[in-house]
């Protein structure tokens, strides 16, 4: 496929902090960067002619979960495939003319003046990619930089949305509420016809439309899988063949339980899987045994000498090396040339793979980690923790929470942990804990100094918490002895950094480095409103919140 330029500035390890141009440092290549942007513009035009037609009570279903699914895709290291992308693009392109005939046949009117309405795609990944120029994302020099800056961030905003969507409607759990905001908001970005203040309210708007995505995919979750408890997960290994599930999805690692059971075959989690050995309905598997490796800062070495099979089932895997390459799958949303992809929950390929590599050959006894600290587990000891408060043995909690990369600077939050006194107790979701999530920081009356509330998305659980604790203290979220420490490094984390904002939460530190689609406008808005501030050093930190 031709290599043709590129700009790519939606993650945090983008180059030189300010866009990727030749190619990702995730390991996309122009190509593919290319195709992911024209998806978003024919699904621009989608989303124009789903809000007319909404006007006059014209919902397609299909076009709905559609353009989640496949806004999704273009989220930071989920699909890699170009191929794949012509067929989302084209049925992008299908979707919206059926939508419109649809529409106008009602009587409704439909804007056809804006272009991404009218694209017409071609049907070749080269040709695409030509095409491709029109949905850019690098700004022209003569637009309003805050104004392009907003519409970026809603922009990576509603991917982070759509991630979380698509994952709850995979779990039977549907709010048109969120489809609806992010048609409005993708047709917003394509008609741009809004003043700053617009942007603003949008931007916002994100914010609460993350809060429900992420409410649907807890309860999808914990419908399907039951409430997370307080459980200790092995961190070594187990003599016999294994497999190991990274990524985010519950049922696709249900699944791989149900299809493994019986065959010998131990399950490891590795990154965003950890927390699923706190659901009862996945830890009654006697063969799911334990967690193996971190996250980002090392993972090409953890999958090359791991001795089983590995399945991919979201994003959070980088460029797989040809080492090990061959073990790889990936089911879902998730492609690399190259790589096999199990596209009908059959995982037999997984397994017998599986069975054909050696697996560990002995057992290695390891550390041990504690999970399932959700919501409703903190709550039934709400009692202690406030009395504890109450009785100046807990000083102070911290969020430790967010992404992690593989970008110098992330040992900022790993020396965080190893200096919060011990009065204070650190709260920590998503895969950023691997920095620190081995560490026996001891207990304070029997409550754990960290405690592990789970996946990213389990920010909603956190969110609960902190509203339940500023009740029962009878205060604000923002009066709570709590400071909130994020690192970022996708747009999920976008999403609910834009949750928090609309929550109304203060004197959020960000890091490791603050995002460069935001303008310093921008960024003077967000401070002055939200006190939001880029981290510093843990002891100049830890000295400016605990005095």
């Amino acid at each position: 496929m031709e290599n043709s330029a590129m700009f790519c500035y939606q993650c945090e390890q983008t180059a030189k902090g300010e866009g990727c141009a030749k190619a990702g440092v995730c390991g996309k290549d122009a190509g593919v960067s290319a195709l992911q942007d024209l998806l978003v513009y024919v699904l621009e035009g989608l989303s124009i002619v789903a809000t007319d037609a909404r006007k006059e009570g014209i919902i397609d279903p299909e076009g709905n979960v559609f353009t989640v699914k496949a806004l999704f895709s273009t989220l930071t290291n989920v699909d890699f495939d170009p191929e794949r992308f012509v067929a989302l693009i084209g049925k992008a392109a299908a979707l919206r003319d059926a939508l419109k005939e649809r529409a106008r046949k009602a009587g409704a009117a439909v804007d056809e003046k804006t272009p991404c309405v009218t694209f017409a795609p071609q049907t070749s990944a080269d040709a695409l990619t030509a095409q491709a120029a029109v949905a850019s994302l690098k700004a022209d020099a003569g637009e309003n930089a805050d104004i392009r800056s907003l519409q970026h961030i809603l922009l990576f905003g509603i991917k982070g949305v759509a991630a979380y969507a698509d994952h709850a409607q995979i779990l039977g759990q549907e709010d048109d509420k969120v489809y609806a905001f992010v048609h409005e908001a993708l047709a917003a970005i394509a008609r741009e016809t809004l003043d700053l203040n617009g942007w603003v309210g949008l931007v916002l708007k994100c914010g609460e439309i993350n809060l429900r995505a992420m409410e649907l995919l807890d309860a999808g979750n914990t419908t399907a899988f039951g409430h997370p408890v307080p459980t200790k997960v092995p961190l070594g290994a187990k003599k016999g063949k294994a497999i190991l599930i990274s990524g985010h999805d519950l049922k696709d690692l249900a699944e791989l339980l149900r299809q493994t059971e019986g065959k010998g075959i131990n399950i490891y989690t590795h990154g965003e899987m950890l927390p699923a050995h706190g659901y009862p309905e996945l830890k009654k598997y006697p063969h799911f045994y334990g967690h193996y490796g971190t996250a980002w800062q090392n993972q090409a070495k953890e999958f090359a000498e791991f001795p089983g099979a590995i399945l991919m089932t979201t994003n959070c895997i980088q460029k797989p090396r040809d080492s090990y390459k061959d073990n790889i799958f990936t089911c879902g949303l998730v492609g690399w040339p190259g790589v096999a992809h199990i596209a009908d929950d059959n995982f037999a390929p997984v397994i017998q793979k599986a069975l054909d590599l050696p697996g560990f050959a002995a057992d290695a006894e390891g550390k041990s980690v504690m999970v399932g600290f959700a919501r409703n587990a903190v709550m039934n000891v709400a009692g202690a923790v406030i009395d504890a408060v109450k009785g100046k043995a807990i000083r102070h909690f911290f969020l430790v929470a967010g992404c992690d990369g593989a970008k110098p600077g992330r040992n900022y939050y790993t020396e965080f942990v190893e200096k919060a006194p011990k009065d204070t107790v650190v709260l920590t979701l998503a895969c950023g804990k691997f920095r620190f999530f081995d560490k026996e920081l001891g207990d304070i009356g029997g409550i754990p100094r960290l405690l592990d509330i789970g996946q990213c998305n389990d920010a909603y659980s956190a969110i609960q918490i902190a509203m339940a604790l500023a009740k029962a203290f009878n205060c604000g979220v923002n009066d709570l002895p709590l400071s909130m420490i994020l690192s970022w490094y996708e747009q999920k984390a976008v999403a609910i950094l834009l949750t928090l904002l609309y929550l109304g939460i203060k004197d959020i530190r960000l890091g490791p480095s603050l995002p460069a689609f935001i303008t310093p406008n921008v960024l003077n808005v967000l401070v002055e409103n939200f006190a939001i501030k880029p981290i510093s050093t843990p002891d100049e930190d830890l000295k400016a919140i605990l005095g």
